[in-house]
């Protein structure tokens, strides 16, 4: 049987620092949804991982959007009267408005503020603040510093560019032994945010590392996408592979210390959403369930109507639920390397039962075939628990569709595992049940 046993020899004491240390060289970038930022960021995995990278011109339609033109910033500042600096992106680069267009020039107070982002309720805190899609320029700094500005001539510049570009994002597989896919998704569309989502970023190129050592039954794609527009570009360059994909995840928010929390499909019931649930339930004594719902990260795209993909929502708090998020207060000490560890270890979990699950087609579907003529009762007559054995053989059958595995058919009956396997073996030695990997094809349903 394929493994993935190394997954198991990358659990230990140095993943957590390991992670860290890679969010450590990615901070300081200044990303966005284009750019030289993203560019960067890829070049970096690249030493990890053999990234393709992929561009994709400004002005292409995808979907009912159409790729913006490309950013990039060099520098920017807000200096007072006396030339000196009050606001400085080399200090911060969450001190300009992502996507700000380029500016110099000299502005009163009343002007500069109708520029300027701060948080009242957080005074030492730099806001994250966007304007992808309305042309403008702004600053973003703490609220003191806001409280602070006395009636000037200030000079503001952003040294920027926004022209006709590409969209650039970041695109990693690995074949195994089926054509089968689990997609695993990150956006790299924020700058200096550690937990949103250098976290996701590192864990994602962490397990693809480990997982090319591996002998895997799915394949795996990975992508590193900008948020929102990066999932609509990728998914209308790729409908001819979407029919491959089984599972999917989209990571985000896993550095910080609260509990896992896992956002189900559109589906709702996926084979990803009842694993990672089964798995949540027995191995955490605290977690959060969270039914789908059409806001948030990429898996909205990936479980649009007109897609529906089998792909969930990995996290520990999910957006807005903590203070530092989308704030300079998301930094280096906010994501813990014992956090990090524990997503990569989760992650790699759920991986291993996914590679690991067991499925079977029943080969008799129309109706219930008629056990007693074949002595199934009698075969499986020696356990304790004979009524059990009976029902253990009536739920494999009907639930052995090739979406359901053994761990699924135990969870749904209530019987315990060791029952439906050994039901499984019995239905399989008379030509009942056929196992397979991972799904029948549509011949073999039919």
């Amino acid at each position: 049987m394929p493994t993935t046993d190394s997954l198991k020899r990358r659990r230990d004491d140095q993943i957590g620092d390991d992670l860290h240390h890679l969010i450590e060289r990615l901070y300081p970038i200044c990303r966005s949804i284009t750019g030289d930022g993203v560019r960067e960021t890829l070049k970096i995995l690249d030493e990890f991982i053999p990234i393709e990278i992929r561009e994709i011109p400004s002005g292409s339609e995808v979907f009912d959007w159409t790729v913006p033109d490309e950013w990039n910033i060099r520098d920017a500042w807000i200096k007072d009267s006396r030339g000196k600096k009050i606001v400085d992106f080399q200090k911060l680069n969450l001190h300009v408005l992502n996507y700000s267009v380029p500016v110099e020039k000299t502005v009163k107070l009343d002007e500069l503020k109708e520029h300027l982002f701060s948080l009242p309720d957080h005074p030492d805190w730099v806001p994250y603040r966007t304007s992808y899609h309305d042309r403008n320029w702004g600053f973003c700094l703490s609220h003191n510093q806001l409280l602070g500005l006395q009636e000037d001539d200030y000079e503001v510049k952003v040294d920027s560019t926004l022209q006709p570009g590409h969209l650039t994002y970041g695109e990693y597989f690995i074949e195994g032994t089926s054509t089968e896919e689990v997609l695993i998704s990150c956006h790299i569309c924020h700058p200096s945010l550690c937990n949103d989502n250098l976290s996701g970023i590192a864990i994602a190129a962490f397990v693809a590392m480990a997982l090319r050592e591996s002998e895997l039954k799915y394949s795996y794609r990975f992508l590193f996408i900008p948020g929102t527009i990066g999932s609509i570009t990728w998914l209308s360059q790729n409908e001819d592979k979407l029919s491959n994909i089984k599972h999917g995840l989209v990571l985000s928010l896993l550095g910080d210390s609260g509990k896992f929390n896992y956002k189900k499909s559109r589906r709702g019931d996926a084979e990803i959403d009842r694993l990672v649930t089964s798995h949540l339930k027995r191995e955490r004594d605290e977690y959060g369930i969270i039914d789908f719902y059409p806001y948030g990260y990429d898996e909205r795209q990936f479980c649009s109507p007109g897609i529906n993909l089998p792909v969930g929502r990995l996290s520990r708090t999910p957006h807005g639920e903590f203070p530092e998020y989308h704030t300079s207060a998301d930094n280096l000490d906010f994501v813990r390397p014992e956090s990090l560890a524990q997503s990569y270890d989760l992650l790699c979990s759920l991986i291993q039962e996914l590679e690991s699950a067991e499925k079977y087609l029943n080969l008799s579907p129309k109706c219930e075939p008629q056990l007693g003529k074949r002595g199934l009762f009698k075969k499986i007559g020696g356990q304790s628990n004979s009524k059990d054995s009976q029902m253990a053989l009536l739920w494999a059958l009907n639930l052995s569709d090739g979406e359901h595995s053994i761990r699924d058919i135990s969870e749904q009956s209530g019987l315990h595992r060791d029952i439906i396997k050994a039901a499984v073996d019995a239905l399989v030695e008379v030509d009942l049940l056929k196992p397979l990997f991972p799904h029948p094809s549509h011949e073999e349903r039919e």
